[in-house]
This record gives structure tokens, sequence and C-alpha cells, in this order.
């Protein structure tokens, strides 16, 4: 109970969310929701409450359902503010759009630099709303969200925002169609990795909406959390989950494959340079090639952990150049690379990317020859950058820009180091490229004849923009009429412009010839050209040569495919060609707007209102309770200690944005005096996070005996712990930080005993005098590290450290340090961890072993601490003949000491577990094999000059005296160790088992189990 209820900040290691700002929060209310905002985003929140409260009328209808009280939204103006959050516990991710949480019902999320991706996931977030809210009210008791797959929960959150008319989701669809893949309902469930739970989910989610009716979604939901997905299929649809998968993938077939007849297979367009268009698990997007064609640079995932930078031969795909990785580079702390792609320097030697780092979005510039990071830029007054464009002279890079949740156009001159902002309102301004000249540039917008209405919120499809980079005068040019035209491409002459759009429902790559203002077709593919989401950049062009390069889609990853100049010219298309999306609509085929969900997309002004931000004030810190921490209760007769009560209870409480955290608890074991409990303050609102606590906390020890006159005695030891503490952190990456902490312990003793008579009645006896209380005042200094990456038992690669000083003072003065240096090293599917320990109390009396020393010793022998010599305890010297004369002492030798040093090797196999983590597939029961070699030693002499190793020495004490019988003689120190296999397994996703054997140095063989927390090891 008391880890549950102690300060986040106490964590032994661990990753850090960092607050580089410090955001001054309002707050208004709505009809439905209270929103949180900061003044730089206020704009583009007021017209975010209007989408909520429309979001609203549409859901409430569609679940027949109406909120009983009005719940937060927070945004943040772009997403690394969003990763800043304190409403949200743990890192996020870029792939991170929005969160809906449990505990206050709270949706949090970035505004997107578009509106109508804004609106989307917005709309997304607050169907898990509805979600919650019929779970966790009071009058839906046994409703139970464990009896609900991802899929089903993300699948109907993106149909009832999207509808089923999606090219992004189509291209998944007709992919697995094509190779014969299309998933049961059961495979979905079972394999998440496998099928992406968003897109299927959705494809399904239409399904059941096209055939039974809209609201029959939700009814599902609702009769899913009762009784179960299988059944809620029967008693819903009336239909069995494995007919259903059957309909919906013959549904999908036919819908899908006859239109990708006369189609050009993903592996016979053009050349694959980076990846095969066949293979499983490829993440090769963001393709930008140098001028000359040359080379290409682009973003790939080629292992489990690192995402990153590479730059390849354009011809032939052979990797000439990597970034240095960003798990051990210290500049920065990721790689921007969903919304973002690269830009060559004119002479391609440099390359500009984009990194988060210090809380912002970074220009970062490497040398493609020696892959040596030259230059960073951050920019000041814009809080993201997307999407670079280097201009033809060299002096200045172009970009996207999100400030207050608006995108806009800047140009950061180089030289002068100023930034110059092309646009200004709030229509979109995404994926700016120059034109030869360097007086254009052109990029993606939603405004223009039929754009986005800023008055009713109904948004205009993506189309292309050209700006006159010295006049700011902007006109629009939409090829289609119908779908997306994004990522634009000057061609060499300046006279065309290369671009994708999903005109027909599939992403393709067309030309714009800008003199004849006609469109040609490039590609006509039976997938699709595209990125991890549907508007992320796929095409680059270069600028000297004309040869293309773009990412498609394919058995479910991204390769990249390269065509030369003359592959580029594409045929004309006449108008008639020009064909409306249907191939976008997911099966059933129903025209646009029918159906509920269909209809509310199509109607922008229904449940559309004004919002009211006069009455905005501070952001309230009141404290709220989160949750209770269940409370036990239990009751033990006689034992050594005799009868006792037990029982425990805690609460949890924070504030609406996270920053501030109270926990309480209270906790009894035996009588009165046994009662104990604690507070726990932290603030996280700042970059220095701190936090207080005190904590009272008994425990009982007892024993029985007998007199020499026969009679039975109940002897019971009570000691007191008394703590308060402070401590306070200042992170300087996600991945280090800087510790300090001040505190005080009390250690209370008392001594009960009772003595008995034949009848079994009591008395309690003068125990005479009890030991003085203990005192302790300390201050601890550490400096903590940790860029692991975890598997599903424990760490697989990177690092993590700890290095504490923490000097002690009152009624024992030492110092006490601390330096545990761990790594982790991975090669498929292997890892090789190394860990080096060392714990000493420098200055501390001489160790006698008695009880007052134990709070100043170091231990080698308990098995349930992770990390610690394994196959070796307390219970092994019962074993050993020479300890058996004299137990006390090889206890004091060869376990205790005021100093500690420990090594131990580990060759992690994962055994079990998902396809991509593990030998052989089984995700319920993740488990890892693991060969080991542990040694340690503690020790209390200055050195370890004299360190045996003989297996004839038994231990030693502080003054180096051994008792054997009646012979004492000097010896030194003696390691422990040990080596032997063990199998680590994770249940619930939380608790590590590990059962493993051991050979020790001093035994021939020994079994162990412990169920173990181990977050550190």
């Amino acid at each position: 109970m008391i880890g549950a209820v102690g300060p986040a900040s106490a964590q032994y290691f661990g990753q850090n969310k960092v607050q580089y700002e410090q955001f001054d929060f309002r707050s208004f209310e709505t009809d439905q929701f209270e929103i949180y905002f900061y003044p730089e985003e206020q704009q583009a929140v007021e017209d975010a409450a209007r989408m909520a409260e429309r979001w609203y009328d549409r859901h409430s209808r569609t679940f027949l359902r109406e909120f009983q009280k009005k719940k937060p939204l927070i945004f943040y103006a772009n997403s690394p503010d969003f990763q800043q959050t304190n409403a949200v516990r743990g890192q996020l991710g870029q792939g991170t759009g929005g969160v809906t949480e449990s505990i206050k019902e709270r949706v949090i999320m970035p505004l997107t630099g578009s509106y109508g991706e804004t609106d989307h996931v917005l709309g997304h977030e607050l169907v898990h709303s509805f979600q919650y809210d019929i779970a966790l009210r009071k009058n839906n008791e046994g409703f139970s969200l464990r009896n609900m797959p991802l899929w089903f929960i993300e699948g109907m959150a993106e149909y009832l925002s999207i509808g089923r008319q999606d090219s992004h989701t189509a291209m998944w669809m007709r992919d697995a169609a094509v190779r014969g893949d299309l998933p049961t309902i059961r495979q979905l469930t079972r394999d998440q990795q496998s099928y992406f739970p968003y897109r299927y989910g959705q494809a399904y989610m239409a399904y059941i909406g096209g055939k039974y009716g809209d609201a029959t979604v939700t009814d599902l939901y609702k009769m899913s959390g009762r009784v179960g997905l299988d059944s809620a299929f029967v008693y819903t649809l009336g239909i069995t989950a494995d007919s259903l998968s059957e309909e919906w993938k013959q549904s999908t077939r036919d819908a899908f494959l006859p239109a990708t007849d006369g189609r050009t297979p993903v592996d016979s367009v053009g050349t694959a340079v980076i990846g095969d268009p066949g293979a499983d698990n490829q993440l090769n997007i963001s393709p930008a090639v140098s001028p000359d064609g040359r080379y290409v640079a682009f973003i790939s995932r080629r292992n489990l952990f690192n995402t990153n930078l590479f730059v390849a031969d354009a011809e032939t795909g052979e990797i000439v150049q990597e970034l240095e990785g960003t798990r051990s580079n210290p500049h920065f702390d990721a790689l921007r690379f969903i919304n973002s792609a690269g830009a060559w320097s004119p002479d391609g030697r440099r390359f500009a990317f984009i990194t988060f780092a210090d809380g912002r979005n970074e220009i970062n510039t490497f040398n493609v020859q020696t892959g040596e990071i030259r230059t960073r830029t951050a920019v000041e007054n814009v809080g993201a950058i997307h999407n670079l464009a280097w201009s033809p002279d060299g002096q200045s890079i172009a970009f996207s820009g999100l400030e207050g949740g608006l995108s806009d156009l800047y140009v950061y001159d180089l030289d002068q180091k100023n930034v110059r902002q092309l646009t200004n309102d709030r229509y979109a301004a995404l994926q700016p490229t120059w034109s030869p000249d360097g007086e254009t540039l052109a990029f993606t917008t939603d405004r223009g004849r039929d754009g986005t209405n800023f008055e009713t919120l109904e948004y205009g499809e993506e189309r292309i923009g050209l700006i006159d980079v010295e006049s700011g005068e902007i006109r629009t040019i939409r090829p289609f009429s119908t779908g997306m035209q994004h990522n634009p491409q000057f061609s060499p002459d300046g006279r065309s412009i290369y671009f994708v759009a999903d005109q027909d429902g599939f992403k393709d790559v067309y030309r714009y010839d800008l003199d004849e203002e006609a469109t040609y077709r490039v590609t006509e593919l039976k997938t699709g050209v595209s990125g991890i989401t549907a508007l992320s950049p796929a095409l680059s062009v270069a600028r000297r040569s004309g040869r293309m390069m773009f990412s498609v889609f394919s058995n479910g990853g991204y390769s990249i495919v390269g065509l030369s100049p003359e592959e580029t010219e594409g045929e004309r298309m006449t108008p008639k060609e020009e064909a409306s999306n249907t191939a976008a609509l997911l099966p059933p085929v129903q025209p646009k707007g029918d159906g509920l969900v269909g209809s509310y997309l199509e109607d922008p002004t229904t449940g559309l209102t004004d919002v009211d931000t006069t009455q905005t004030t501070k952001a309230s810190n009141r404290l709220r309770l989160d949750r209770i921490v269940p409370p036990s209760v239990g009751a033990s007769v006689g034992g050594p200690v005799g009868t006792q009560v037990a029982g425990g209870i805690g609460f949890m409480f924070s504030d609406i944005l996270g920053h501030r955290n109270l926990s309480v608890f209270v906790q009894a074991n035996g009588t009165i005096k046994d009662i104990g409990g604690g507070v726990f303050y932290s603030n996280q609102e700042n970059r220095f996070n701190y936090g207080v606590g005190i904590s009272h906390q008994p425990s009982a020890r007892g024993r029985v005996g007998r007199t020499r006159s026969g009679q039975f005695v109940q002897i019971v030891n009570r000691i007191f712990r008394t703590q308060v503490g402070a401590q306070t952190s200042y992170p300087f990456s996600q991945t280090n930080r800087l510790e300090l902490g001040v505190g005080g312990t009390r250690y209370g003793f008392s001594q009960t005993v009772r003595a008995f008579n034949r009848f079994g009645q009591s008395q309690e006896i003068d125990a005479g005098t009890v030991r003085d209380p203990i005192y302790f005042a300390r201050t601890s200094l550490a400096y903590v590290g940790d860029f692991s990456r975890s598997g599903l038992t424990s760490p697989l690669q990177g690092g993590r450290y700890r290095f504490q000083v923490t000097p002690q003072f009152g009624s024992r003065n030492f110092v006490s340090v601390l330096a545990d240096y761990r790594r982790y090293f991975y090669r498929e599917p292997v890892t090789l961890a190394v860990r080096g320990l060392h714990r000493g109390n420098y200055g501390a009396n001489e160790f006698s072993g008695e009880l007052t020393d134990n709070f100043i010793s170091e231990t080698l022998g308990d098995p349930y601490q992770a990390g610690f010599v394994r196959g070796y305890s307390f219970n092994s010297l019962l074993e050993e003949p020479n300890c058996r004369a004299n137990l006390e002492s090889c206890r004091v030798g060869r376990l205790y000491g005021t100093r500690m040093a420990l090594g131990s090797v580990e060759l992690r196999l994962p055994l079990l577990g998902p396809e991509v983590l593990s030998l052989a597939t089984f995700e319920y029961l993740p488990t890892d094999l693991v060969a080991f070699a542990d040694a340690g030693v503690t020790w209390t002499n200055e050195d370890l000059t004299d360190l045996s190793f003989s297996s004839s020495t038994i231990g030693a004490d502080a003054t180096g005296r051994l008792g054997t019988g009646s012979t004492e003689r000097t010896v030194a120190a003696q390691p422990v160790t040990s080596a032997g296999v063990s199998a680590r397994v994770n249940v619930l996703g939380a608790i590590v088992m590990e059962a493993f054997y051991a050979r020790t140095f001093q035994r021939t063989k020994n079994w162990d189990f412990g169920v173990i927390l181990r977050p550190g090891w």
C-alpha cells in the first residue's frame, strides 16, 4: 500500500516527463464541457469548443444518452506542449493524437493546425467520453470495459467520427484483401500487433452500421459491457461473431477486389529502393531525394527500438549514413517523423531534419558525408515545426509552423538567424516546397473556393496553394473537385507540380501542368502512395535530376519506390475520367450522407452553438479524489504475536491538470499501537518537481518460549519507524535528472512480555528497560539516468544508472554511497545485460551484527531483492558444516557488512510473447529464459586487499575475527558467487515472477522461487 500511494518522484530509475514550459492555464464552461487552455491558443480553442458541443449533440443522439455533469477538455497548442502534460501519467509518443482517461473523464489533446483533423481527433475522443460515461455510472453496475477488445473500442470511435468514406482505411482493407489476409473478429481480438485496431475496427463498425443501422453500433457496446462481445453479437445482431466475420470478409472482397483490376501491383511499380513491398513489418517513410537524385534520406525502423534517419544510395538502396541514435544522442529527445520530412541543401552536402528537444521542435542539420550534426536551431515564437524545405539559393529554410494551435508558413534566414511569417490566419498551411526560381512556395491548404468555413465549421478538403514569397499573394489549385490533393513537389523546370490525390478512392501520384492547366496520372496502384497518416508526406522529386521517390503501402507496411524522370510524365487525364471517390467507401457501399453517421457528418450546423469566453477564469488547482485503494480487513489468532486485526485503506487526490498529487493511507496490523499511516504530497507543475511526506510505520516480531519453571511466555518486540522528508528533482532531459532530498527518521522500540499459566490465562510482565530510540537526519544527492527500452519482462536495450551520496547524522554518523550502473546490449533476439552495484556506509561504526546495525548494514543474502545474488540466502548457511558450529559468525561474515559490491551478467532470450518480440507467439504469458552469473561480497574493512576466494574461508566480522568452535583466526571477506538459469514470466503486465536454478560457490545446487516487482532490473 505504501508503494501504491508513494510519490512518483521517488522512483529509483525511470524516464522523466519534463515540464519545459510553464503554461498559464485558464478555463471557461460551455453547456456540456469545462474547457482548459492557455492564452496563446484562445482563438483555436474557442472554435474547438464549438466543435465539442456539436459532437456532443451528434454522439448523444447516437448513444441515446446525455451527460449528467460537464466533462473536462484540456487543449494544448501543439504536440510538443501536449507531451509535457501531467494529466496523463507516463510518456506520450508522437503517435498519440489525444487521450481520454477514466479517472476524471478528461479529454486531453493537442491542436493539429488543421481544423478538419482537430475536429476528427476531438470527435474520436468524445466517443470515448460517452463510452466511459456509460461504463462508470452507478446505474450500470456490472458493466465492464474488460469485456471489450481494443479494435472494438477504437474502431467505434473512428467510425463515429469519420464515417465510412475514408480512403486511408479503404487502402488498408484493399491491401489485406489483395493478399488474402482479412482478419476474423477472433484474430483481431487476439493479435493486435498484426492487425491495426483503428483501421480494421473502423471497417468492421462501418459494416455493422451499414447493414444493421448505426444505432446498432452503440447498442452493441451497451450489451457487450454486460455479457461480453461474443454474446452481444448474438443478442443484438442475431448472428455469431464467426458468421459476422465471414460476411464482412466476403463483402470487403466484393467491394474492393474488382476495383483493383487493371491496376499496378505495388511490387511492379518503378524500382523498389528501400524495403521490399511484399515483406512484413516494414516502416520506411518520408523519402527526400537529394537535388542530383543520387541519394535518398528517409526515416526507418530497422529494429524493434529505433526509428531513425538514414541516407541511402537512390539506385541500390545501400545505406551510406545513419544519424546517431536518438537514445544515445544527448542533444535531442526524439526524431519527428509522422508529420515531417527533411530537406536537402542545394549542394547536397547537408540535410535538415526536425527533432524534439527542450520542449520544442528544433531544426537540425547534419553533414551527410560524416554524419556530424552541424547546427541546431530553435525558432522563437513557433511552438511546433513540420515539413522543411531548403531554398534553392541555400540561404533559408521554409517550414510549416504551429503557434497557438494554428498552422502558418514561415521562412527562416540561416545567415541572419531570423524568421519571417508568410501567412497569418486559421487556414491550414502544410507541406511547403520551393519552386526552382525561389519565388514561390507550393503548400497544402484548405483555403479557397469551397474551402473551410469558420462560421459553420465546414471543412474544405486539402488542395494545393501557391504563395508569392515576396508579396504574400496566394492562389489555390484544385485539380480534382473531390478528395484531397496534398504533398506538392515542383518539377525541375518549375512548370509542373506533382502531388498525391485520392480523387477516385485510390491514393496515387499525379502531375499538374501549370501552363496547360491539365492533370496527368503518374501511378495507378492497387493499394496506395501513403505515409503513416492520410496527410503524412510521402512524395519527393529531385530538384535537378527530376528523379521521383515515394512511399507505398503494402502488406501492412511501407517501402520506398523510385521512378526515373521519364517515368514521371504520366498520361493526360480528361475531365470525364474524374470519378467520385466511391472506392473510399467502406462496405456495404452506400450513398454519401446515408445513415445516422453519414447524415450528421454532412450536416455542419445542427448542434453548432456559440460559446461565451467572457467568464474565463484561472484554472482551478483544487484537489479531487482520483481513486481509493481498496480497503482490506483481516484477522489472525494465536501465533508469535498473538491475536491481530489487520487492514488498511488509501486515498489518492490530484488537481484537474495533474500538477498536484496527494496520497493518504492508514494501515493497521495488530493492536492500537500497531496503527500506522502516511501522507505524501507532490507538485510537478514546474521543471523543479518536489514532494514532501510523513509516515509512521510500526512492525512487530514475536516469539514464544518456556521459562526454566516451565511457564510459557510470549515476547513481542516492536519497532516504530517515523519518517519525514522532502525531495526535489530537476530533469535535464527525458533521460537524466538530478535529485536532492532531506529528511529524518526516528526508530522507537518497545517490548511486551506475557506469561501464560496452565489454564491459558495470561499476565503482562515488566520487560525492563527498552533500548533508547535511534535518530537519523539525512540529506541526499543523486544523479539518475535511464535511456533503456523495455521488453515484456525486463529492459532489452540501452542503459540505466544511479549515483547517490547520502550523509546521515544522529545516533550514528556516516555517509551512504550508492553506485548502480546497468547496460543492455541487444542483438536480435537476445539481450546481454550487465550490472555493477556498490552500496556502502562510510564512516560508520564497526559492524557487530546486532539489531541496531541493521540500519546501516548492507546484505547480499535476501533472495527476494531484485538483482542480488541468486541461489544464496540465510538458509544456505545451514547446509555448510563449518557454519553450524557458529552460525551467527557465518551470517555476519558472509552476508552482512557496512559495504557491498555486486556484479551480474544475464543473457536473456525471449521465449513467449508477441510475434515481433519472441521466438514463439503466445501473448498471454510473456516469458524469457535467462542464463545468469552473479557475484557479490560484503565487507567492513577499508579495502579488499586481503580478499579471499578460498572455499575453506567462512567469513569475518568487523575486526577480522571468525569464531569456529573455540578457535579464532583472521580472515578476509569472502565473495559469494552463483551461476544458473531462470525463467522470468510477466503476469498481468505488471508482476514479474522468476524461478531459477542456481549453483553457488559453496553449494552444489539451489532451487528458489519468488514473486517480485522488478521495475529496476
